[in-house]
C-alpha cells in the first residue's frame, strides 16, 4: 500500500488521544466492504454542502454523485464494529469544477466526499472518529450480510429504519486496489478534511450491469436525501472481500462560513462526544421487521413521495 514516509515512520510507535489508545499507524485489516453510487440533482446537492468552498462534483452539466459506502471493520485499534457512510461527491475551491474534469486531477479540484451521515455501532468509535477527526459519527443498528449472491447492509436508529443497501456480488474481485480518498466533514462550526489509504481486491460493475436496490426509511436523519432526486438505477457498485486500510492522523479543518452570523454551532460541537466513554460492545443488528419504506431501486421502480 503506498503511504506518506511520514505515516510509515510512525510504525512500532503509540499515541493516547482523548484517552483513547492506539498503534500506530491508525489502520484496520480484513474487512469486507460495499459501494454503490447513484446520480442526484447536482443542484440540489449544492445546497446541503455546508460553507462556500465545497461544490458537487458532477457527471454531466445537471447530475451529482450520492455515495453509499458500508465497512465491516474486523480488526482495528478500537475493536470490531460496522460503518455505514452517506456521502455526496465533492470538490473544494473558490468555484464549482467543470463536470468530470476534477477525476482527472483530483489533488487539484479537492475531490472527495462530504459525509452526510455515518452510523455506526459502537460507542468507542463516535468517541473516535467524530471527537479527533471531526466525522458525523452516532450510535445506530447496522449489519451487514453476504448471501445469495448479493452483499447488503441496514441501518436503523431509535425504533426507526432509516436505509438499506444491496448490491450484486461481482463474480470475482480481480482488481487489486491500492488508493487513497478524502472525507470532508462539519463538526465544530468547521469543515474537517481527513485521509484514508486502503488497499484490497475489488470487484467492481459498471452502468448497466450494475444492480443495486437502495431504500429509505422515516428516520428523520435521512429525510433530506428524499429532496436529491436520487436516480431509480445505480451506476456503479463495488465489493471487496477482504480490505486493508490506514486513517491518516493528520487532518486540516477550515471554519465554516456563511451570510449572515449563525445562531448556533453547525452542525453540533464537543459535547456531543465529551461524556461517550470506550465500550466496544457493538449494538444488535436491525430487527427483521423489514423497511416500511418506499423503494427508488429499479426493481420496483418505486417513486418519491
Amino acid at each position: 500500500m503506498f503511504l506518506p514516509r511520514r505515516i510509515q515512520r510512525q510504525s512500532g510507535r503509540y499515541s493516547r488521544v482523548d484517552d483513547i489508545p492506539y498503534a500506530l499507524p491508525v489502520n484496520s485489516q480484513g474487512s469486507p466492504a460495499l459501494m454503490a453510487a447513484f446520480t442526484v440533482d447536482a443542484r440540489r446537492v449544492a445546497a446541503l454542502l455546508p460553507g462556500n468552498e465545497l461544490h458537487p462534483l458532477r457527471v454531466s452539466r445537471d447530475k451529482g454523485v450520492l455515495l453509499i459506502s458500508v465497512i465491516d471493520y474486523k480488526k482495528t485499534d478500537i475493536g470490531a464494529y460496522i460503518e455505514f457512510s452517506i456521502a455526496l461527491a465533492c470538490t473544494h475551491g473558490r468555484r464549482p469544477a467543470p463536470p468530470l474534469v476534477p477525476l482527472l486531477f483530483p489533488k487539484r479540484f479537492g475531490v472527495g466526499q462530504y459525509v452526510v451521515d455515518l452510523p455506526v455501532n459502537t460507542e468507542v468509535s463516535v468517541k473516535g472518529g467524530k471527537g479527533i477527526w471531526g466525522m458525523p459519527k452516532h450510535l445506530a443498528r447496522l449489519d451487514f450480510k453476504q448471501e445469495d449472491g448479493s452483499v447488503s447492509s441496514r441501518y436503523a436508529e431509535g425504533g426507526q429504519e432509516a436505509v438499506r443497501v444491496r448490491i450484486e456480488r461481482p463474480a470475482h474481485a480481480w482488481l487489486p486496489i491500492r488508493t487513497s480518498a478524502v472525507n470532508y466533514c462539519a463538526f465544530r462550526g468547521m469543515l474537517m478534511k481527513s485521509s484514508i489509504y486502503f488497499r484490497g481486491r475489488f470487484g467492481f460493475r459498471i452502468g448497466r450491469k450494475a444492480w443495486a436496490t437502495l431504500e429509505l426509511g422515516d428516520h428523520p436523519r435521512v429525510q433530506a436525501l428524499r429532496e436529491l432526486s436520487i436516480s431509480p438505477r445505480a451506476f456503479f457498485t463495488g465489493f471487496f472481500p477482504s480490505s486493508s486500510g490506514v486513517l491518516d492522523d493528520h487532518f486540516e479543518a477550515w471554519f465554516l462560513t456563511q451570510p449572515t452570523l449563525p445562531m448556533d454551532t453547525y452542525p453540533e460541537g464537543l459535547e456531543s462526544v465529551v461524556d461517550l466513554g470506550q465500550d466496544q460492545t457493538p449494538m444488535p443488528p436491525p430487527d427483521g421487521a423489514g423497511m416500511p419504506t418506499r423503494s427508488i431501486s429499479e426493481n420496483t421502480q418505486g417513486v418519491w413521495p
